[in-house]
């Protein structure tokens, strides 16, 4: 099991290092990318356009991505595999995918909280690989969300996309701009909707990465 805090060479370690946790979890204001990370103190380092920062996760623009609004969410410390994630990582993971994916989907379409209350998101890929020969990349546990946007004309007869369909390119940082003010702009407001629908106790569990294993110990 990967016990490191963080790995000198991983990239996803450099991008959690300049990108300070807020406890608890605060939102990241829809702003432009320099008002949320730390410029890069080292070569390695590349400022991340951030979507999260929590004490156990990140959430990034992928530098590559397959589709426009691909997201990386990723663990904060440094561990190699899915199974050698933490349980409070684990149930971070489980807090914030449905959410994050949510938000990705309406900044990638433009789409209002609002209105994909009961609107069709669209379609996306939420991948995750372990090990050289299961694609895994760089060798950081992360999910990738990437969105389907129109049709992929190759696999149109099809009902699904295998993941890695699709060119990588270079992240247009302009663009990148454009879309994470709108992606944290859908999460503020994904949050908002957990309120509504689910009540101030969800949004505290959300938000407090502590307070869901504070509430299973004190159940034992």
């Amino acid at each position: 099991m990967s016990a490191q805090a963080s790995h000198p060479d991983c990239p996803f370690c450099a991008i959690a290092g300049e990108c300070p946790p807020s406890t608890p979890a605060a939102l990241l204001p829809p702003t432009a990318l320099s008002q949320s990370c730390n410029p890069p103190s080292r070569p390695s380092a590349r400022l991340a356009y951030m979507l999260l920062s929590t004490p156990y996760l990140i959430a990034f623009l992928d530098h590559a991505p397959i589709s426009r609004g691909h997201v990386l969410v990723a663990t904060r410390r440094h561990r190699d595999k899915l199974s050698d994630v933490s349980v409070q990582e684990g149930m971070a993971l489980g807090k914030w995918l449905s959410i994050v994916s949510r938000a990705v989907m309406m900044g990638a379409t433009g789409r209002e909280s609002d209105e994909a209350e009961h609107t069709e998101l669209g379609d996306w890929n939420v991948v995750q690989n372990n090990g050289a020969r299961a694609a895994q990349v760089v060798p950081h546990v992360h999910f990738h969300i990437i969105p389907r946007i129109g049709d992929v004309p190759e696999v149109k007869a099809r009902s699904w996309t295998v993941f890695g369909k699709g060119q990588r390119e270079d992240l247009d940082e302009a663009d990148a701009e454009i879309l994470i003010v709108n992606m944290r702009t859908a999460l503020g407001k994904e949050v908002e909707r957990v309120r509504r629908n689910e009540g101030e106790e969800a949004v505290r569990l959300l938000l407090n990465d502590d307070a869901g294993t504070q509430r299973e110990r004190s159940n034992l």
